[in-house]
């Protein structure tokens, strides 16, 4: 045991301080998004009833076949952390009566999710996702609208290659005969498809198409397309879509093996992928669709609405390798130096009276040579450095340095937060 060495849990990691400027970044970037288009913030718990998810999520989904961390707590209840957001917050808007509001209902939140899969480049254990919900809204102009702020949120962050994937999978008036074409297809390949797909070719083929095997792949490349069987009320909702697409100006590509690995989609489904200079995908950045039924599945009301989710991580990794600037923490202007126990405590009450002033002033207070804490005002390019040692302390002034010109000058410390305020608003 004295030699046991601790460390993360493989697919997890720390978000260490030379990261978080990128997150801020990412957190400024989507609130302006959002706060323009009149989205309140929700925060769900990490940990649900694991049948939110089963029901809400998909049980024919790789994530909850294989991916959800689910448990059962001393208490005997089954629970999970959240794989995802919209299950969770279909439950909170049921539970919480939101569809008594006036709707739609626009909500968004960022948070930890966690998934038990393969740790690879920008995809962790415990990720960072971002969520938008928009229920109680069915028309066509809503899927426009979430594909919209996805794709400004990702230009706001410096993402300039990026091409947006849609399709349609259509609903339950159309799907099951498109299930049955499609079935009977990869009925006949069935000996070429991994296992896990004829497994899936039983319960869900839908499925399938969203399986990224090679082999799989080149199967799905010959299937037959769902656009191709929309019912006509489908085929309208997905021809406005694509208009207001249009109208946008936002690059778009029709895929039609697009289906997302989630079953409580209807109709809409999108992904937004960078591309690299040489054309080749980066990976899907923001991706979600419509989902008209899954309201009324966990027990609410017949409720149409439409999200997007995003992997914060996986943003943030592509921003590190496009060298993608962040936000620049402003350096405070004052600099407080203290020397001798009397100064140290009686600066702990002056820093409190610059805070409620609202005035950033920087210190060193484990440093108690002036020189070091000098260097350290000259590091900050501070402009003032207030002088605080023992003489001051038991007088009641402070030395004000002024670092540009070296001119020094004796303020009564109840005069002090006055003076630098004046001083700074030059």
């Amino acid at each position: 045991m004295a030699n046991l060495k601790f460390q993360t849990l493989l697919g997890m990691h720390d978000t260490l301080p030379q990261d978080q400027a990128y997150f801020l970044k990412v957190r400024k970037s989507v609130e302006s998004v959002v706060n323009y288009y009149s989205f309140s913030r929700i925060d769900t718990p990490i940990l649900e009833m694991t049948e939110v998810f089963v029901k809400g999520t998909g049980v024919d989904t790789d994530i909850v076949e294989k991916e959800m961390y689910s448990f059962r707590t001393k208490g005997g209840d089954m629970v999970a952390l959240r794989p995802e957001f919209t299950p969770g917050i279909v439950r909170s808007y049921i539970e919480n009566g939101m569809f008594n509001l006036p709707q739609p209902v626009k909500l968004w939140t960022m948070g930890p999710c966690f998934r038990h899969e393969r740790p690879q480049a920008g995809r962790y254990r415990q990720f960072t996702q971002l969520d938008l919900e928009i229920l109680g809204d069915a028309s066509a102009s809503t899927d426009g609208q979430i594909i919209q702020m996805s794709y400004d949120i990702l230009k706001e962050l410096s993402f300039k290659n990026l091409s947006i994937e849609v399709n349609s999978i259509g609903d339950s008036e159309c799907r099951p005969y498109f299930k049955k074409i499609l079935t009977s297809y990869f009925k006949s390949k069935k000996s070429s498809l991994c296992s896990n797909c004829q497994r899936r070719l039983k319960d869900n083929p839908l499925r399938i198409l969203d399986c990224k095997d090679e082999k799989c792949q080149r199967i799905k490349a010959g299937a037959p397309q769902i656009v191709d069987h929309l019912c006509e009320a489908c085929h309208a909702h997905f021809k406005q879509v694509l208009e207001f697409l249009d109208e946008l100006e936002l690059p778009y590509v029709l895929n039609p093996y697009l289906v997302r690995g989630l079953d409580y989609y209807t109709k809409t489904v999108f992904e937004i992928v960078d591309k690299s200079e040489n054309g080749e995908s980066q990976g899907t950045l923001i991706g979600g669709g419509r989902y008209d039924n899954l309201v009324k599945l966990m027990g609410g009301r017949n409720t149409p609405a439409c999200g997007a989710a995003g992997g914060i991580d996986r943003i943030i990794n592509l921003m590190k390798a496009k060298e993608v600037k962040t936000l620049k923490v402003e350096e405070p202007q004052v600099f407080l130096a203290q020397l001798g126990q009397l100064a140290k405590r009686k600066s702990l009450k002056l820093f409190e009276e610059f805070r409620n002033a609202k005035i950033p002033v920087a210190e060193s207070f484990s440093k108690d040579s002036l020189k070091a804490q000098l260097r350290s005002a000259n590091k900050i390019n501070a402009k003032y450095v207030l002088i605080f040692g023992q003489k001051e302390a038991l007088e009641d002034f402070i030395t004000l340095k002024n670092m540009e010109t070296g001119d020094q000058e004796e303020i009564k410390i109840d005069k002090i937060v006055e003076e630098i305020k004046k001083r700074i608003k030059k």
